[in-house]
């Protein structure tokens, strides 16, 4: 079975690559050139942290994560939304996360804070495990008509 990729994007602190490379599965970091410029080649989730300083003007979307969904073949190919935030940033708590969830139409699958903790990893396996047999299941029905 397919194992749903996850495109991600981490800072120099590395909180999010560390939950990244922890999901078993493969992992792509948008703050590299090349994944950054690539087309995905089949459905993907998004991993992303949500940025604020509390200024309500300031955008919590890195740009790097922005450019990546610049590309319509990437914006039709996710299947869903997972973040990491800074429970510090109050009622800015994973807002990048769920703003692009509520403007792709797509679900929040996942979130947790800072670099997660063992459960928060064990637990987003599971849901991705889920995700993957579920797109499978999809993949095989027959097509009406």
């Amino acid at each position: 079975m397919r194992q749903t990729p996850v495109y991600y994007y981490s800072s120099t602190s590395g909180l999010v690559r560390a939950f990244a490379e922890r999901l078993e599965r493969p992992v792509l970091n948008l703050a590299e050139r090349e994944h950054r410029l690539s087309e995905v080649d089949g459905p993907w989730v998004l991993l992303t942290p949500s940025y604020k300083t509390g200024n309500p003007a300031n955008d919590t979307i890195p740009e790097a994560v922005r450019r990546f969904l610049s590309s319509p073949v990437n914006r039709r190919a996710m299947v869903g939304v997972m973040g990491s935030g800074n429970r510090n940033f109050g009622t800015h708590y994973q807002m990048a996360c769920r703003e692009i969830a509520a403007r792709s139409h797509r679900p929040v699958l996942f979130e947790f804070e800072l670099a997660g903790t063992p459960w928060d990893v064990a637990r987003c396996r599971e849901v991705l495990a889920e995700l993957d047999e579920a797109l499978a299941l999809a993949h095989d029905a027959p097509v009406a008509g």
